[in-house]
C-alpha cells in the first residue's frame, strides 16, 4: 500500500457512513449530520446517495467537507466526484462497470485514483481473500445486522468477526452497525442509521 495512503487509513476509528436518503427519512439537515460527525470524532465519512444528481452530491460534498473541515470524505459508486473526495468506495458489482474480471478492475480504478483511498465491499471469506491481493487500501464487509437502508438476505451476524481475519486488508463492519458495537479483527465501525441514536456511546 503506498504510505501517504496508509497514513490515512492508520488513523481511522469511527466510518460515518451519510446517506441522503436516510438524511431525509430522519428530517435532519447536512449541517447537523456534520455536527454529530464531528462531536463522534469519526475518522473518515462515506457520502451516499442513490438517487441524486451530480449537481446535488457536488454540493452535498463539498458542504460536508467545509463543515467537517480535515476529515476524509470517501464518495459511494460514484467516480466522476472523486475530484472533490479522497476515496472512492465500490461495491463488487460496481467493479463490473470498470472489466470484467475484478483484478483488472482493481487496477482500472487505481490508476484512476492514484494515491486515493479505494475502498471495496465484500460479504464472505472467498470475497476478503480476493481482496488480499487488489490495489485496495481497505474492505467494508457485511452485513452484520440487517437494516433498511439495504436489502439484503446476507447476514453475517457474529460471523462476520472470524471472516475478517482472514483479510489482509483493514475491515470496516457494515450493515446495522452501532456505535458501541465490539469486533476482535475489524478496524473500523461504519456507521450509518445508529449515529441517529444516542443509545451507545464510541469507545
Amino acid at each position: 500500500m503506498d504510505k501517504r495512503r496508509e497514513n490515512k487509513i492508520a488513523k481511522l476509528k469511527l466510518y460515518a457512513l451519510i446517506d441522503k436518503a436516510t438524511l431525509i427519512k430522519k428530517g435532519k439537515s447536512i449541517e447537523w449530520i456534520a455536527k454529530r460527525v464531528k462531536d463522534l470524532n469519526a475518522s473518515l465519512i462515506q457520502y451516499r446517495n442513490k438517487s441524486g444528481g451530480f449537481s446535488e452530491k457536488k454540493e452535498d460534498i463539498l458542504a460536508i467537507k467545509s463543515l467537517c473541515g480535515n476529515i476524509p470524505l470517501i464518495v459511494n459508486d460514484d467516480i466522476k466526484l472523486i475530484e472533490y473526495c479522497e476515496g472512492i468506495h465500490l461495491g463488487q458489482d460496481d467493479m463490473l462497470n470498470f472489466a470484467n474480471d475484478i483484478h483488472d478492475a482493481a487496477d482500472i480504478v487505481r490508476r484512476a485514483l492514484g494515491d486515493k483511498l479505494f475502498g471495496l465491499s465484500t460479504h464472505n471469506a472467498d470475497e476478503i481473500k480476493t481482496a488480499n491481493f487488489l490495489s485496495v487500501d481497505y474492505v467494508g464487509l457485511g452485513a452484520y445486522r440487517k437494516t433498511d437502508t439495504k436489502d439484503t438476505d446476507n447476514i453475517l451476524g457474529n460471523s462476520l468477526d472470524i471472516i475478517a481475519g482472514f483479510s489482509k486488508k483493514p475491515v470496516a463492519a457494515v450493515g446495522g452497525v452501532k456505535l458501541n458495537d465490539e469486533f476482535k479483527n475489524v478496524t473500523y465501525l461504519a456507521v450509518g442509521s445508529g449515529l441517529y441514536e444516542n443509545n451507545g456511546i464510541f469507545h
